[in-house]
């Protein structure tokens, strides 16, 4: 019987806890694993016929130069986990509150800001939230976001953002809620991993946290997360969530999330990625 062969997507100058743990667990279930380290010279000759050995792909790539690499798979007729389209559609932070708003799962109020600075702060005053917090569309790792105060703040950081970045990308804003944030992991349509993430000023993120503990899902947030999961179709999915007055609001979704909050459980996590992937390779043979 043909090994399968998995093609692993990350950007890093070296293997690090993730990749690590994918080579242990793949051994492990006979499984091959070909490497495309985003940070190497882009070939799409050299890509393509590396690419032809691979039955399926997984992205661990939250970088922006990730989607133009899924697109190009997809376009050899390769299958990634997850797709590129999950990062237009659904990683869209304004898409996203546009479809939890449609099918009823509770988000922050959300507004999208002009690209026009005055009339933006026109849509501010009208929102009339404060502080607020300023997004904008994409991001990870908590760059890009920002709380104001009030207009003269929202100003600054609206024009920092458009300085920052290589391009003038839409800006959203938020209600801002003050709250530990809660981490789930989902593989599939099951939830395999909590965390909360503290926070030790207005940001919480998980960039900096060290510590984590774990938290119980009840029958309020086990209906969202089922209806969630039906409508953002990511096979590999880390939900952000807040409170609000003690009731469970969906903060943001991410694909390739970090399986890093507690080391001891990372090499389950993945054996139970490579589950998924093996699963999706057998619906395939089988269509």
């Amino acid at each position: 019987m043909k090994k399968a062969m998995i093609g692993y997507i990350y950007s890093d100058k070296k293997l690090k806890g993730d990749e690590k743990a994918f080579i242990k667990v793949a051994k492990k279930k006979n499984v091959g694993l070909i490497f495309f380290n985003l940070l190497e010279n882009f070939d799409e000759i050299e890509l393509e016929k590396k690419a032809k050995k691979c039955d399926i792909f997984y992205n661990n790539s939250s970088e922006p130069f990730a989607l133009e690499f899924l697109k190009t798979l997809e376009a050899l007729g390769k299958k990634v986990i997850d797709s590129s389209k999950i990062g237009y559609y659904i990683e869209d932070k304004w898409m996203f509150y546009l479809k939890c708003k449609k099918n009823k799962i509770p988000i922050p109020k959300t507004i999208l800001l002009s690209e026009n600075l005055n009339f933006a702060k026109k849509d501010l005053k009208k929102f009339n939230h404060w502080p607020v917090i300023l997004k904008r569309i994409e991001g990870t790792w908590g760059d890009y976001v920002d709380k104001a105060d009030n207009l003269n703040d929202a100003g600054r950081i609206i024009k920092h953002f458009w300085k920052k970045g290589s391009e003038k990308k839409p800006i959203i804003a938020q209600e801002f809620i003050h709250s530990p944030s809660y981490r789930i992991t989902t593989i599939g349509d099951k939830i395999v991993q909590t965390a909360i993430k503290k926070n030790y000023g207005w940001k919480c993120t998980g960039v900096y946290e060290k510590k984590y503990d774990k938290f119980k899902i009840d029958s309020e947030l086990n209906k969202i997360i089922k209806k969630l999961l039906k409508i953002i179709k990511i096979n590999v999915c880390g939900i952000d969530l807040i409170k609000k007055q003690d009731k469970w609001i969906v903060l943001e979704v991410n694909s390739s999330p970090g399986l890093d909050f507690f080391e001891k459980e990372r090499n389950q996590l993945v054996e139970k990625i490579i589950d998924l992937l093996l699963k999706k390779l057998k619906q395939k043979v089988i269509k």
